[in-house]
C-alpha cells in the first residue's frame, strides 16, 4: 500500500483520489477551497458529451479567433495583451494543428469509455447527480456549419461515436421547446448531462467512507521529490503559523489551472493556460418556465453555447472562451449573450433570477490531457482537460492508476 497525495479537489483529482482508494491505497487529497469542485468544477455546462470531442486545433477556429477579437460579446476572446505564456501556449497551439484529425478521433474513443466507469462508480456508490441520459442535439444554423459537422461526424466514428443527421423537423421532435430557424443537426442518443458539482461531492464522500483523506482550506505552498519521497507543504486557511508539512510515496498533481507551477516545482512543463468560460444558471420557478425549458441537451454551433436541465428547477446555459490569463471577473458583456440565448431560443422561459458563474479551464496546446509519468519516477499528472474535465475524468482517473498500480481492467469499475 502506497501513501499517495493528490493535488486539487476538483473532478480530475476526486476521481483520481476515488480510483487509488479503491485500489487499497493511503490517500491525501490538498484542495485550497472548503469543499469539493468549488472552482472549475462547479458550475460547468453539464455534458458528458462525446459528440462534443472535435479539438479546436484547426485553421477555421484561428481565423474566427482573429476576426472576434474586437467584440467583447464574440465566443471566443483573446486578449491582444502579451505574456511569454500566452505566446507559448498559441505558438504550441498552432504546431498541434496537424494533429487535428488523429487527436478528436482519439477524444471520442476516450468518452465513450469514460462513460462506462463514471456510471458505474455512481451506481456503486449511489450518487445523485441529476443524470438525464437523453442525448445530445448540435444544432446548426447556417449550411457553412452543417457541412463542417459531416466531416467531424466521419471522425467521432472513427472513435467509435454514433449521431445521426436530422432534419429541422426532427429536431423538433427531438425537442419541442426549441425556437428559431435552422439548417440542420446531429444528434447523438448515446451522451447525457449531470451536475458536475454534486457528482463530485458525492463521489468525494464515498472516497472518504473508502478511508481517504481530504484536507480541505489547505493551500501546496510547495512540492519537492527527492526521488523517494514526495515532500509537500501547504498552509491552512492561509495562515503562515498554520504550516502543515508531509512526505508520501507518490503524488498525482490533478491543479487544473494550477498544475504549470507545481510541475515546475517538480522539475516538470505542463503548459496548462487558463481559458474562462462562463455559465448562467436559469432557476425555473414557474410551472410555465418549466414546461418551456428543454429536456434535452443543446450545443449550438454558432454560438458555442450548450445546455442542459439539471433536475426539475434549473437549466444551465454555458459556454464561450476566453484567452485572459488568471481572470475571475464575471463579466455583463460576455454573461448577457447567454442570457438572450436563452430568450431568443426558448421564450417561454423566464430569466427573471439567473445566476452568472466563471471558470477557468485548464487546457493543453494540444487540447489533449496530461495523464501519465513526471520527470522524477514518484511524480504523476492527471491534468490540462479543458473543456472535456467533466467527460473524461472518470477514464483518465483510471488510466493514472492503472499506471501507478497496473490491475486487470475491470477491477476498477
Amino acid at each position: 500500500m502506497n501513501q499517495i497525495a493528490v493535488i486539487g479537489g476538483g473532478i480530475t483529482g476526486v476521481t483520481t483520489a476515488y480510483a487509488l482508494i479503491t485500489r487499497g491505497h493511503d490517500v491525501t487529497l490538498y484542495d485550497r477551497n472548503r469543499y469539493a469542485a468549488m472552482e472549475t468544477s462547479f458550475a460547468n455546462g453539464g455534458q458528458l458529451s462525446a459528440s462534443n470531442a472535435e479539438v479546436w486545433n484547426h485553421w477555421p477556429m484561428i481565423f474566427k479567433g482573429l476576426k472576434w477579437m474586437l467584440r467583447n460579446d464574440a465566443p471566443l476572446l483573446v486578449n491582444p495583451k502579451p505574456s511569454w505564456h500566452k505566446l507559448s501556449w498559441f505558438f504550441e497551439f498552432m504546431a498541434a494543428i496537424p494533429q487535428y484529425e488523429k487527436n478528436t478521433t482519439e477524444t471520442a474513443r476516450m468518452a465513450i469509455e469514460a462513460r462506462d466507469y463514471l456510471f458505474s462508480w455512481a451506481e456503486r456508490e449511489n450518487v445523485d447527480f441529476d443524470v438525464k441520459r437523453k442525448g445530445i442535439l448540435h444544432i446548426y444554423r447556417n449550411r457553412a456549419g452543417y457541412r463542417h459537422a459531416e466531416k467531424v461526424s466521419r471522425l467521432l466514428a472513427a472513435g467509435g461515436l454514433e449521431r445521426q443527421p436530422v432534419t429541422p423537423e426532427e429536431m423538433r421532435a427531438i425537442e419541442p421547446t426549441l425556437a428559431g430557424n435552422y439548417y440542420g443537426g446531429f444528434f447523438t442518443d448515446s451522451d447525457s448531462t449531470g451536475d458536475i458539482h454534486k457528482f463530485t461531492n458525492g463521489l468525494a464522500a464515498a472516497a472518504e467512507r473508502h478511508g481517504a483523506r481530504f484536507r480541505y482550506n489547505h493551500s501546496v505552498e510547495s512540492v519537492r521529490s527527492d526521488g523517494r519521497r514526495i515532500h509537500i507543504a501547504a498552509y491552512e486557511n492561509d495562515l503562515p503559523e498554520d504550516r502543515h508539512a508531509a512526505t508520501f510515496d507518490q503524488v498525482v498533481v490533478c491543479a487544473g489551472t494550477g498544475s504549470r507551477h507545481i510541475a515546475a516545482q517538480l522539475g516538470d512543463r505542463v503548459n496548462v493556460y487558463p481559458v474562462k468560460g462562463y455559465s448562467i444558471t436559469v432557476d425555473l420557478e414557474d410551472e410555465a418556465s418549466r414546461s418551456a425549458a428543454p429536456e434535452v441537451s443543446l450545443l449550438d454551433d454558432e454560438t458555442k453555447l450548450v445546455s442542459s436541465r439539471l433536475g426539475p428547477d434549473r437549466f444551465r446555459v454555458a459556454g464561450t472562451a476566453e484567452f485572459n490569463g488568471f481572470n475571475r471577473d464575471i463579466r455583463a458583456d460576455r454573461i448577457e449573450p447567454l442570457v438572450d440565448w436563452v430568450n431568443q431560443c426558448f421564450p417561454g422561459v423566464i430569466t427573471r433570477h439567473v445566476v452568472p458563474w466563471a471558470g477557468l479551464r485548464p487546457m493543453m496546446p494540444n487540447m489533449m490531457p496530461k495523464v501519465g509519468r513526471g520527470r522524477a519516477p514518484n511524480v504523476f499528472y492527471n491534468t490540462g482537460h479543458g473543456h472535456l474535465g467533466w467527460t473524461l475524468s472518470a477514464l483518465t482517473a483510471d488510466t493514472i492508476a492503472n499506471v501507478i498500480d497496473p490491475q486487470p481492467v475491470d477491477t476498477a469499475r
